[in-house]
């Protein structure tokens, strides 16, 4: 589907990034927009959200989940509270490289800069070279940036093959996670709610609970009555209020009626239940 379909506007297009250019933030921009818009860099989830919400920038690039990993359970706090809009998603594959400077081989390299999940997700590849140094830091691409800037010899970062073209490093040894399939989610946030229904087949919403004996398994039941694939179920702790629990939940449908039908039982059913987005489901 076009982005004209999805009720984008191409040429308007800010979008608001966490991490710099040649982060997979970048790169799930660069494939769900296609290489439109203009690119706006964050280095904190934060700060990419007040973007929005400041109306600075239309859109948002955000991680949510990780097949390894797991979800990022702050980053659903911040749609929630902040009242933004899931209008797309995409998912993308996570290849690590190590990559230096040109010239440089693997027997060069003392130290080893990258983000601490990319440096937990390729611990076993650094268990052949334990006189190299793995130090944290804040982000992947921001690394191999400082390493071309700098001209820093015998270190080395973790980074993706965009990275390494932006920056004019060489790859010395490609996709050197442990686990090889890595996949991450990512949404596409709005401030405003998606207004086109074309290609709408996933919805994530939002709901509390009381404390009684089979509430939950009634809104399952009532999805699974209304012909509704759950694809993902999370709880988070309401802060103002010990021992409740908010569930956000993804759900896919084959007809939007389908939805429509359990949305409205489910916004009787729940507490505060609220809709954080209505989009294409990207997963097939």
């Amino acid at each position: 589907m076009s982005l004209e379909n999805r009720g984008f506007f191409i040429m308007k297009n800010s979008i608001a990034i966490q991490g710099i250019k040649g982060s997979f933030h970048h790169i799930v921009t660069k494939q769900y927009f296609k290489n439109s818009g203009v690119i706006s860099e964050f280095l904190s989830f934060d700060a990419l959200v007040d973007s929005l919400v400041d109306e600075k920038c239309n859109f948002g690039v955000m991680a949510l989940e990780n097949s390894i990993a797991g979800s990022i359970i702050p980053n659903y706090a911040l749609i929630d509270k902040n009242n933004l809009h899931i209008v797309g998603e995409e998912y993308l594959d996570i290849q690590h490289n190590l990559i230096c400077l040109n010239g440089q081989s693997i027997n060069d390299i003392k130290e080893v800069h990258s983000h601490p999940m990319a440096l937990l997700q390729c611990k076993e590849f650094f268990k052949k070279y334990p006189n190299i140094k793995l130090v944290e830091d804040k982000d992947t691409a921001s690394v191999a940036k400082r390493i071309s800037e700098n001209n820093l010899k015998n270190i080395a970062g973790i980074a993706s093959d965009l990275a390494a073209e932006i920056y004019s490093l060489s790859i010395i040894n490609k996709s050197i996670q442990t686990i090889k399939h890595n996949e991450t989610r990512f949404v596409i946030l709005q401030k405003s709610l998606n207004k086109t229904r074309d290609k709408l087949d996933k919805a994530s919403v939002k709901f509390e609970l009381d404390h009684a004996r089979g509430s939950l398994a009634a809104i399952l039941n009532v999805l699974s009555d209304c012909k509704l694939n759950l694809t993902k179920i999370q709880s988070l702790p309401k802060i103002d209020s010990p021992w409740v629990y908010s569930f956000f939940i993804d759900i896919t449908f084959d007809k939007y009626e389908y939805y429509l039908k359990a949305k409205s039982i489910m916004s009787i059913m729940a507490k505060d239940f609220k809709v954080l987005g209505e989009y294409e489901n990207r997963k097939r």
